[in-house]
């Protein structure tokens, strides 16, 4: 499939897409803390969604007939899970990490973004996770603004994990953004073999760091979604979709 570039009217209204991600991550990010129950995040994003006008991206997607319709409106992964963790009747706990991966459609234009937030007070190890992913999504989106290949970008992200000594993901990453969730080109969060394609105006992309404490090495749960850390260790996970424009730095769509 092409890469589809898109116009500045576009980019607009993914922007009001992203905006209302953005603005229902920081609702949920407030609500994070010991004793809140995981289904409580999907009650709010349906209220927020309903209240802006947008439809549920994640609800009933499948990217092939491998995967069942996910059933949910947003990702809530705990721990040692990675992505893709479907809400379920869990009360989170003092020393959790808590990944929220949440998509919105609005006017047929999809807005992604993810976040991890500590629940409560959580140890050295799990901070220093958080901190080093998030400053890998900011070096990922600050590359982009000189970037000339997609390589330069994969490139700046794994620099900014490398020195941590966490694991990296392979297999899992970020990907262009349209009407669709799911568009060309693959980002993933590590050096590539080849430059990959150019950067220019108009292109709109997912950046999404994923960063374990130990093992990068994955497998899907039973429930077909939920992917988990090979050998249980912590897992974090921030995302942010920006567009390409003209001479100028990215914007990043799904800021509040």
């Amino acid at each position: 499939m092409a890469i589809r570039l898109k116009s500045p009217e576009e980019i607009a209204i993914m922007r009001e897409a992203g905006r209302i991600v953005g603005q229902t991550l920081e609702k949920l990010r407030a609500m994070v803390r010991p004793g809140v129950n995981c289904l409580e995040f999907e009650r709010v994003v349906a209220e927020e969604f309903r209240r802006a006008g947008a439809k549920e991206t994640f609800r009933g997607y499948s990217p092939g007939p491998q995967y069942p319709p996910y059933p949910s409106n947003i990702c809530v992964s705990v721990n040692d899970e990675l992505v893709h963790g479907i809400p379920k009747d869990r009360i989170l706990k003092e020393g959790d990490i808590v990944s929220l991966d949440l998509g919105a459609t609005y006017k047929g234009y999809v807005g992604d973004a993810a976040i991890t937030v500590p629940v409560g007070h959580v140890d050295d190890t799990a901070k220093r996770l958080i901190e080093v992913t998030e400053r890998a999504l900011w070096a990922g989106i600050e590359a982009a603004g000189r970037a000339k290949y997609l390589a330069d970008i994969c490139a700046a992200i794994e620099d900014a994990i490398r020195p941590s000594g966490f694991g990296i993901v392979r297999g899992y990453g970020g990907h262009g953004v349209g009407r669709e969730m799911h568009e060309e080109p693959h980002v993933p969060n590590h050096r590539i073999r080849f430059k990959g394609p150019p950067i220019r105006p108009g292109l709109v992309i997912a950046i999404e760091p994923m960063v374990t404490a130990g093992s990068p090495e994955t497998y899907t749960d039973d429930d077909g979604w939920t992917v988990k850390t090979r050998d249980g260790s912590l897992c974090c996970h921030f995302e942010h979709t920006i567009a390409i424009v003209e001479g100028g730095k990215p914007l990043v769509l799904t800021l509040p």
